[in-house]
């Protein structure tokens, strides 16, 4: 679990309107957010109906293109 300690900026009447993170925390952050995305787009993908082909015979076929085969 990720654990932040945001400092906030504040206007004249005390309304949060920023956020200052150390730069580890938001790089933490982001990275996150990433995998997150990565999982989004994986779910998606195993729902497709669309035919699909392993990770192994995708290298094959790019690298037999690359080779002019």
């Amino acid at each position: 679990m990720l654990t932040i300690d945001p400092k906030f900026i504040t206007d004249r009447s005390g309304k949060k309107i920023s956020v200052v993170l150390p730069i580890k925390d938001f790089e933490a952050m982001m990275e996150q957010l990433e995998d997150l995305e990565d999982i989004r787009l994986y779910d998606e993908g195993k729902k497709s109906e669309e035919p699909s082909i392993s990770i192994d015979e995708a290298f094959e076929i790019i690298e037999s293109i690359r080779k002019g085969e």
